[in-house]
């Protein structure tokens, strides 16, 4: 499926957005997801599918000091 990931588009075997965090090996707990310009809490990945050419935002926090 081709989907645009952070403004670049990839072609991944994905059927959730779940899947699109589990895909990239985020850690699901320090990400923030946007589809389609709306912030999808982590709750609802699981139910979020995804369609072809749905533009997806992942933000990943990091630490440091």
């Amino acid at each position: 499926m081709q989907l645009v990931i952070n403004g670049e588009e990839h072609n991944v075997d994905v059927s959730t957005l779940e899947d699109v965090v589990s895909h990239f090996e985020l850690e699901p707990h320090l990400v923030v997801t946007e589809v389609d310009g709306e912030i999808i809490e982590r709750v609802n990945w699981a139910v979020t599918e995804m369609k072809e050419g749905m533009r997806i935002e992942l933000v990943q926090f990091v630490g440091g000091g």
